[in-house]
């Protein structure tokens, strides 16, 4: 692999991740989730509650069976003061934990853990506990029901504190929220907190709960996929000409950051190393506004992160992108392909987590930044679903599209580095580049 000139940041720690934990909509568990990815399944789903509220919307990608699974993970107490949202974050976050090697402390136990800390977000977080608990019953003036656990579900730091809680950090915890940025942001910004030297490890990602009411806004904007709530699993179409908006999704991805040299000198196992990353706004000009990307903007993002990471887009193999499946696809990859600089002839592989779990918003990023890893892991990529019929101005690079059966599906043992992309409303972005660990 080359290295840019003067780019590559020798002088700081090198990032690893040595855990990671997902609830998703076709698996819970990183097992679960890598198998249903690489066989390409589907976990968007009809939601009678959707129907019954008359969204135009009726599918989502809604993470399945999780009630036992937290039942058997935490304690009577602490499942009476959590919502959806950060049951699935703190069901990542221990995950992510152990499977680093690290132990879950117990709930008297006497110190924080100093070197270990959190940026754990959310796009919207609480909304069901706003609209099915505080509204209601302040409303009909009986909020002295709502009950002492109201304001550590429904604030916006509750993702992070819970988890923080849970695992006793006693480094920098905190939620960031960037709309659908917000995982990959967390990630970005663990980076930079380790590389300053300021933590050992940072517990980073994102974590979205499944709500109606969150839903109802999007869909009032008709940028949620109507057209197949008869065939939800054809109803998220990243890159397709057929493709009729975004599917919303739930869920959280949680990632183990940490130091090569912690992680080294407690033989912690090594999933990938983090390269390098970046992020930036278009300010809202130049065809950028609250709800579209500026394309410039885009644009030096993805080259800031090849900087940062000490790489040439030559070096780049697979792009696991944002793609919504909503008009804002072609202009993503018109943005990649300018930035990079290739032939579509020569493009890295393309591929869309969002295609089989939908749009977690807030968890996004997380989501797909481990699916990403798991790719690397494999030396394989799974496959877009539902991009049959490739957007016409998308058609230059449909050979670079991953579908099923493409042979990148079963093997692509070049696949050394992926880099991961997340923009969100309010023209932010967020791009990251992982490199496959050799060992």
């Amino acid at each position: 692999m080359s290295t840019v000139e003067n780019m590559a940041k020798t002088n700081q720690p090198r990032v690893v991740i040595t855990g990671m934990g997902v609830v998703a909509a076709n698996g819970t568990g990183c097992p679960e989730f890598a198998d249903a990815l690489f066989a390409g399944r589907s976990g968007i789903r009809f939601q009678e509650r959707m129907e019954a509220a008359k969204l135009g919307c009726q599918v989502a990608g809604v993470p399945a069976d999780t009630d036992a699974l937290c039942e058997r993970t935490f304690a009577p107490d602490e499942l009476l003061a959590m919502n959806r949202n950060q049951r699935y974050a703190a069901l990542a976050a221990i995950e992510a934990w152990e499977s680093a090697g690290l132990t879950r402390p117990v709930a008297d136990s006497a110190e924080p853990d100093w070197g270990s800390g959190g940026i754990l977000g959310t796009g919207i977080g609480g909304m069901d506990t706003i609209a099915q608990k505080v509204v209601p019953l302040v409303d009909s003036r009986k909020s002295r029901r709502l009950g002492s656990t109201t304001v550590e579900q429904v604030m916006a730091s509750a993702t992070s504190a819970r988890v923080g809680g849970l695992l006793a950090l006693g480094n920098k915890v905190t939620s960031n929220s960037s709309a659908c940025s917000t995982g990959t942001e967390a990630i970005i910004d663990g980076m930079e907190r380790i590389r300053a030297g300021l933590a050992k490890r940072m517990l980073c990602g994102g974590s979205e709960g499944d709500s109606e009411y969150t839903w109802a806004g999007f869909d009032a904007m008709r940028v949620m996929a109507r057209a197949n709530n008869d065939n939800p699993e054809a109803a998220s179409r990243p890159l397709s000409a057929s493709a009729a908006g975004f599917v919303p999704g739930a869920g959280a991805g949680m990632l183990l950051l940490e130091s090569l040299e912690s992680a080294q000198q407690r033989g912690a196992p090594i999933l990938a190393e983090l390269l390098g990353g970046h992020l930036n706004c278009g300010g809202h000009r130049a065809g950028g506004s609250m709800t579209a990307p500026n394309p410039q903007g885009v644009e030096r993002c993805i080259r800031a992160a090849l900087a940062d990471a000490g790489i040439h887009a030559d070096d780049v193999d697979a792009l696991n992108c944002h793609l919504t499946a909503t008009g804002a696809d072609p202009k993503e990859i018109a943005a990649w392909a300018a930035a990079l600089e290739r032939d579509a002839a020569d493009f890295p592989k393309i591929t869309a987590t969002k295609s089989m779990i939908g749009h977690g918003l807030g968890a996004a990023g997380a989501l797909e930044t481990v699916a990403s890893i798991l790719m690397l892991q494999q030396q394989r990529l799974h496959p877009c679903i539902n991009s049959e019929d490739v957007h016409p101005d998308i058609q230059p690079w449909a050979n670079a599209i991953n579908r099923v059966g493409d042979p990148a599906s079963s093997l692509m043992p070049e696949l050394n580095i992926i880099a991961k992309s997340s923009f969100g409303f309010g023209d932010v972005n967020a791009v990251l580049i992982l490199r496959r660990w050799p060992g």
